[in-house]
């Protein structure tokens, strides 16, 4: 079970730098009434991170209402791409919201032709037609269907499994879980749908054997005939890790996909919008997928997601089959349009990859220091340190917590660690991130190994 921050305010000590501020004691003494009652109405899955009442935040920044400030390095949870409360995104929103369209479900707007527009043009081809969703659960979800509805026509009832990866998380909704790779997350499922099935990522940490010929291998050890393969679904990086799979094998996948007529199905929840220093993480791949999930960084705050496909894959399904109550809704259009404008405009893709090279620099020094960093994975500003005792097949689940812990209390906000055994303390900062912030939390990064080294 994952480890709790504990609510009894104690000293730390005093931070005033440019960027950051910790002048309290933490938690904050004042706002723990509001911590309390969110534990007293909200359920106990709901805990876990770090306790800061968020205040408001601006860039990369997030500030509490009691004079505390740090860099962020959640991006919420790699939603703010384009950078916390943009003056941009506001004005959009405030616009729209004045407009008095609040909702239309599935009846058509003008703000919403603008956003599928807009993302469809900034895709290469065959990804032309866009499905706007609320989060990346639901873009999972729509993907199995589409799968299954392909598999059916071209090979029969029987064409309808999915493949997925060992370690992924694709979302909390039931046929997401059941496409995800942690067995923990879908015990409570009970009778698991023998039409999902798991393989290893070709990370080269825990599992060393890269080649594709290994993915067959394992189809084979499952008994899975690949013609009742409908659909293979990987996150274009494994979200637990921040690891990324070969070229070659992405490539072999490709071609095997196609050659058997199964949907590859990338889901860039995490990926997309400039993420990984180029504008989508599948272009590291030199491929193109046959659907693109996307969610996170598309708004860079309000709920939004999408599925996007080729015009045959997605005009599959008959008229009034595939809607959503909440599709497209203009304030959230609105957010996602000022985003995507921002993310283009400012080329934060571009920043995303040269201050990634300065933080993943720092990363690789740091590790070099200290052996119980068993891995550094991930590129441009997405990347996972994973924690490790007695070799990188035991994660340390414990020390990645102190970890977090300790950069927290010294203005370097992450989410609670992640990833196999929770051993993995991941990094995502909004993507405007600057080189001095990157100089400045590493540092903090380091400080935090060097006092849990003993």
């Amino acid at each position: 079970m994952a480890r709790e921050f504990p609510l009894t305010p104690h000293a730390v000590p005093t931070v005033d730098t440019r960027l950051r501020h910790i002048a309290t004691r933490l938690p904050v003494p004042e706002s723990l009434a509001i911590l309390e009652k969110l534990h007293r109405y909200e359920p106990l899955a709901m805990r876990g991170q770090p306790p800061v009442v968020w205040d408001h935040a601006e860039g990369f920044q997030v500030y509490d209402a009691y004079g505390n400030c740090w860099i962020d390095w959640s991006s919420g949870v790699l939603i703010t791409n384009a950078g916390h409360g943009r003056r941009e995104m506001i004005d959009a929103i405030v616009q729209q919201a004045a407009s008095g369209l609040l909702t239309n479900y599935a009846f058509a707007s003008e703000i919403r032709s603008r956003l599928v527009e807009r993302i469809s043009g900034l895709l290469p081809r065959p990804l032309e037609k866009v499905f706007l969703l609320t989060t990346g659960s639901e873009t999972v979800e729509c993907s199995i269907k589409l799968s299954r509805a392909q598999g059916l026509r071209n090979g029969g009832h029987a064409k309808n499994v999915i493949v997925s990866y060992c370690d992924a998380f694709h979302g909390r909704t039931l046929g997401a879980q059941q496409a995800g790779g942690i067995p923990v997350l879908k015990e409570w499922i009970g009778n698991l749908d023998p039409g999902f099935v798991q393989v290893p990522f070709p990370d080269g940490f825990r599992n060393a054997d890269t080649s594709f010929d290994y993915f067959e291998r394992c189809l084979h050890e499952l008994q899975l005939d690949p013609q009742n393969v409908a659909g293979v679904l990987m996150e274009t990086y494994q979200g637990g890790s921040a690891a990324f799979a070969p070229l070659e094998y992405m490539r072999a996948l490709k071609e095997w996909c196609g050659r058997h007529k199964a949907l590859l199905i990338l889901d860039e929840v995490q990926a997309g919008f400039g993420r990984t220093g180029t504008m989508w993480g599948f272009e590291h791949y030199g491929i193109v997928p046959d659907l693109a999930l996307f969610g996170k960084g598309i708004s860079s705050s309000l709920p939004l997601a999408a599925v996007v496909g080729s015009a045959e894959i997605m005009d599959s399904q008959p008229i009034g089959t595939m809607t959503s109550t909440h599709t497209g809704n203009p304030v959230c259009c609105a957010a996602a349009l000022a985003s995507i404008d921002l993310v283009v405009r400012e080329k934060l893709a571009a920043n995303a990859f040269q201050v990634g090279n300065v933080l993943h620099r720092r990363l690789r020094e740091i590790q070099s220091r200290f052996p119980k960093i068993g891995v550094v994975q991930g590129r441009g500003l997405v990347a996972g340190m994973a924690c490790v005792t007695d070799g990188p097949a035991t994660p340390d689940g414990d020390l990645a917590f102190e970890i977090v812990r300790y950069c927290y209390e010294r203005g370097v906000l992450m989410f609670a660690p992640v990833g196999f055994g929770g051993g993995t303390v991941k990094i995502a900062p909004p993507l405007v991130i600057t080189e001095e912030a990157i100089l400045e939390s590493t540092m903090v990064l380091e400080e935090a190994f060097e006092a849990h080294s003993k």
